[in-house]
C-alpha cells in the first residue's frame, strides 16, 4: 500500500519508538447508478427513475446476526449462523488468544463463500485477536501486535470479509494522545506493502476500563483521522451497545439514546459507523466494566433495545450479537429476541411512531 509522508507523520511519532507503516480512512466512492455491495445494510439495487431520481428496486433487508465459532472450519461458522436464522455474522479467523496463526485454508474459504451466497450472509465481520494492542510501545508487545494484525488483514482479505473489527488498545502510563498516535502508526505498519484493501478496518468503542482507548468518540475519531493522513486503508467504526452504556452513554432511555446518536453523528459521522455489536450489559451505566448480558436481561433492557434497533438512523445498520451462551439455546433465543425487537407493530402501538420521532 502506498505510504504518505508529510508533516502529520512527525506529529504522530511523538511518544512512539521506531514507528513506520500505515492505516487510513479512504474507500470506494459510489457513483449515481450503482449496485451497492454486500457490505452494510444489505444488497440493494439502485436504478435511476424517469425524472433522474434514484429509486430502490429491492428493499434492503434488516441485517441481524451473531458471532459464531469456526470449530475447525470456516464453513461450519456460516452454516451455524444460517441455522440460527442470521443473515450476517462475525467470526474469529484464528485463535483469539494466541499470537501464532496460519493462513486460511483455500478449500474452507470456498466452502464458506458458497454458504454465504446460498443463505445471503452479508456482511461478514472478523474480530481481531484479543492479544493485539496497537497502542502499546512495549518493544515486545508492539511488533507482535503489528504482525498479528497484518495477519488478520491478510486472512480477512483471503476469506472475503467486509469488516475487520479491532479494539484500539491500552496506553497504560502514557498520555491519551500518545496512545492514539501509537495506534495510527501501528495501523500504518500493518498495511505497509499490502495491496489496496477491500476489507474495512473498524475501530470498536470500549467500556473505558483502565487505560483502554476508545470509550470516547473523540478518541476513535482522532485515530481514524491520523490514520487517514498516513495511508489509504479504509477505516470506520463498530459501536458496541454494552460498551456504550458502561462508558456512560445512556442508550437505555429515549433522551439518552437521542443524545448518543446526535453525538455520534457529530463526532464520528454515522456514515462511518458500519455495524453494531448488540449486547445487553450486566453492569450499570458508567461502570466502565465490560460484561455482556442476554438481550433484555441487562441494564439496557428490551425496550431500550427496541428503541435502538428501530431508530431511524440506526435501523439499517447490521447488528451482530456477542451475547453469552450460559444455557443451551441461548444463542437462538438472543437472535430471536433481536429480530423480534427490530419489528415495528404500529397496529398494536400507535405511540411507537411518536417515540421514534422523539428519539430522532
Amino acid at each position: 500500500m502506498t505510504e504518505r509522508r508529510d508533516s502529520a507523520d512527525e506529529g504522530v511519532q511523538r511518544g512512539v519508538e521506531g514507528g513506520s507503516g500505515g492505516g487510513g480512512n479512504g474507500g470506494p466512492v459510489c457513483g449515481e447508478d450503482v449496485e451497492l455491495g454486500n457490505a452494510g445494510a444489505g444488497r440493494v439495487e439502485v436504478a435511476r427513475g424517469r425524472a433522474g431520481r434514484r429509486r430502490s428496486v429491492e428493499a434492503a433487508p434488516l441485517r441481524r446476526g451473531i458471532h459464531t465459532f469456526t470449530s475447525g472450519s470456516l464453513e461450519t461458522a456460516a452454516v451455524r449462523a444460517a441455522d440460527l436464522g442470521a443473515n450476517t455474522l462475525q467470526i474469529f479467523s484464528a485463535s483469539p488468544r494466541m499470537w501464532r496463526s496460519k493462513p486460511a485454508d483455500a478449500e474452507q474459504i470456498r466452502g464458506m463463500r458458497a454458504v454465504r451466497e446460498q443463505y445471503d450472509l452479508f456482511p461478514l465481520a472478523i474480530h481481531a485477536n484479543y492479544l493485539i494492542n496497537l497502542a502499546s510501545v512495549d518493544p515486545i508487545i508492539r511488533p507482535k501486535s503489528i504482525d498479528a494484525f497484518r495477519s488478520e488483514i491478510q486472512r480477512a482479505e483471503a476469506i472475503g470479509a467486509e469488516f475487520l473489527v479491532v479494539h484500539p488498545g491500552s496506553c497504560a502510563g502514557r498520555p491519551v494522545e500518545e496512545g492514539i498516535a501509537a495506534v495510527a502508526l501501528a495501523l500504518r505498519d500493518a498495511v505497509e506493502g499490502c495491496p489496496a484493501l477491500r476489507v474495512r478496518v473498524l475501530l470498536e468503542n470500549t467500556a473505558g476500563s483502565g487505560a483502554a482507548l476508545g470509550s470516547r468518540f473523540e478518541e476513535l475519531q482522532r485515530i481514524r483521522e491520523l490514520t487517514g493522513e498516513l495511508c489509504e486503508a479504509p477505516v470506520g467504526y463498530c459501536l458496541d451497545t454494552c460498551h456504550l452504556l458502561a462508558a456512560g452513554f445512556d442508550v437505555a432511555t429515549i433522551e439518552g439514546l437521542r443524545a448518543t446518536v446526535r453525538h455520534a453523528e457529530k463526532v464520528l459521522g454515522l456514515e462511518n459507523v458500519a455495524m453494531f455489536h448488540a449486547n445487553d450489559s450486566k453492569t450499570p451505566r458508567g461502570s466502565r466494566v465490560d460484561r455482556h448480558a442476554n438481550i433484555g436481561e441487562g441494564h439496557i433492557g428490551r425496550e431500550g433495545f427496541r428503541r435502538i434497533l428501530n431508530h431511524p438512523k440506526l435501523r439499517m445498520k447490521p447488528f451482530i450479537l456477542e451475547t453469552p451462551v450460559d444455557e443451551p439455546g441461548d444463542d437462538r433465543r438472543n437472535l430471536d429476541a433481536l429480530k423480534a425487537l427490530s419489528q415495528r407493530d404500529l397496529r398494536k402501538n400507535e405511540q411507537s411512531g411518536q417515540i421514534f420521532r422523539e428519539i430522532e
